[in-house]
């Protein structure tokens, strides 16, 4: 085994504690540039919020849908009247779930496209005011900037 001097032994750990808090350093200065990375990342980025629910509701294409899905609710109930009649409860009972199940579907088709409208809509307002990400006002606790008046105002022109 080697023999080691107390003054080599000095030295070496010098330099390993050397190594260590240039290390700690080192990392210490990255975890910082990424930190501060981050942070000049969110001032620059726009960040739009909208109020996606009074905007749906607002939507002019909404009313029409409702319009059809009433329609066909009508449609409907006089078609399981006329059908369950004769049925026992059990039967009226498959039936009905039946039923329910298809207007959710159908009501889901209604309101899909009144839905893309609005998600259009906000994609154009935010583009144009150079906004990089809408969130729904209801996740937003504080800031932000609103865009739903923007959005229904499209909306009621017609989306253009």
């Amino acid at each position: 085994m080697l023999k080691l001097e107390k003054k080599q032994i000095q030295i070496f750990s010098v330099v390993v504690a050397m190594i260590f808090i240039g290390s700690v350093v080192a990392l210490g200065m990255s975890q910082l540039t990424a930190v501060t990375g981050v942070a000049s990342a969110a001032s620059s980025s726009s960040v739009g919020v909208i109020d996606f629910r009074q905007a749906m509701s607002q939507n002019p294409a909404l009313e029409a849908a409702n319009k059809q899905f009433q329609q066909e609710l009508e449609s409907a109930q006089a078609d399981f009247d006329a059908k369950s009649a004769s049925m026992s409860e059990e039967d009226k009972a498959a039936f009905y779930q039946q039923t329910q199940e298809r207007l959710a579907q159908r009501q889901g088709e209604l309101l899909e496209p009144v839905q893309k409208s609005v998600e259009q809509a906000a994609k154009e307002v935010a583009d144009a005011k150079g906004l990089s990400v809408v969130i729904d006002k209801g996740a937003v606790v504080y800031g932000g900037n609103d865009i739903t008046r923007d959005v229904i105002a499209k909306l009621q022109k017609g989306g253009k």
